[in-house]
């Protein structure tokens, strides 16, 4: 099944975060092919306020050595956006269970610290991937122009998965934004929203095998009248 051919269901079914690449570079008219596709997504009077850069090659493994560097070393995050607070509730309970689920393939024991700060860094070292797009938008916007740009990404991330590649969506990208605008030539009025690591997937990473669910419709939707 190409592009082409495969339908949004498969897509949307297909689609999950891949934790683990192959050493194996997108070919360029596949780059191509796969943000020309993502233009396509919806945005308030059209504006299209997202702005991308893909890093690869040599810029790719600057980024990767300074955030490695960065927590390595305890520099503090100094992101453009704050934090999401704190989960609560059913919302900390499916947290909890999907940490389980990718810790378990793992094989990391909760009480393993050593072995979580090693997943950890996995983030700031891209698992590895041959590419990762950071996704970012003017700093004077706000939250409903960052919805347009939410569109965009799992637009991005859907057409990667019908071109055969896999991704990871990372908020870790956006912990250290002035690295990132200096490495990638970003206009200082341009904020980070996160990143995405992406690539050809490894199967043989145990990251990989994590399978996670979706609640019952009946708790997320309402059909009312």
């Amino acid at each position: 099944m190409n592009a082409d051919s495969m339908s949004l269901a498969d897509a949307l079914k297909q689609r999950r975060s891949v934790r683990g690449f192959l050493d194996k570079p997108v070919p360029q008219e596949v780059l191509e092919s796969v943000f020309s596709l993502a233009q396509h997504a919806p945005s308030n009077c059209n504006i299209q306020p997202w702005q991308v850069w893909v890093a690869s090659g040599q810029v790719r493994d600057a980024l990767r050595e300074r955030m490695v560097d960065k927590v390595s070393r305890g520099v503090p995050f100094a992101p453009d956006y704050e934090s999401l607070p704190r989960f609560d509730g059913v919302y900390r309970q499916r947290q909890v269970d999907c940490a389980m689920e990718l810790y378990g393939s793992m094989g990391i024991a909760r009480e393993d610290r050593e072995g979580r700060q090693r997943a950890e860094l996995r983030n700031f070292q891209l698992f590895d991937a041959p590419h990762v797009v950071f996704i970012g938008m003017e700093k004077q916007f706000g939250v409903t122009v960052a919805l347009d740009v939410g569109m965009y990404i799992q637009s991005l991330l859907l057409t990667m998965t019908a071109h055969g590649l896999g991704a990871c969506a990372q908020g870790s990208m956006r912990y250290y934004p002035d690295d990132v605008r200096e490495l990638l030539e970003i206009p200082e009025s341009t904020a980070i929203v996160l990143g995405i690591s992406f690539g050809y997937e490894d199967p043989e990473i145990a990251a990989n095998r994590t399978r996670v669910g979706r609640v019952a419709l009946g708790e997320s939707v309402r059909f009312c009248g």
